[in-house]
């Protein structure tokens, strides 16, 4: 293959990667509100922030380029707190969109 396929294949991954790592940091940000919340419990708060410590530490369980498995174990924690949140009460509402008027 040629270098310059090579090249526009890695491009596309680390856009496929940001991309999916942008969801999840606005996901992250929203669950911000699911932890103030009252009635999620302990273990769903303290198994959120375990993931995002993995997720920012160097250490991984598997050894990749692109971080699968970090964005796979905050996935997985962010499912469980909102899980444990909507089984609480504590449900994020949607901010509606802008409608431009005043």
């Amino acid at each position: 293959m040629d270098s310059t396929l090579w090249l526009i294949v890695a491009v596309v991954l680390v856009l496929v990667v940001a991309s999916a790592a942008a969801v999840l940091l606005v996901r992250v940000f929203r669950a911000r509100r699911m932890l103030l919340a009252a009635g999620v419990p302990l273990q769903s708060k303290a198994l959120f922030w375990a993931a995002v410590v993995y997720t920012i530490s160097p250490i991984d369980l598997v050894p990749d380029p692109v971080y699968l498995d970090d964005i796979g174990v905050l996935l997985i924690a962010l499912r469980v707190l909102h899980a444990a949140a909507a089984r609480s009460g504590a449900h994020l509402e949607e901010q509606p969109a802008e409608s431009g008027k005043p």
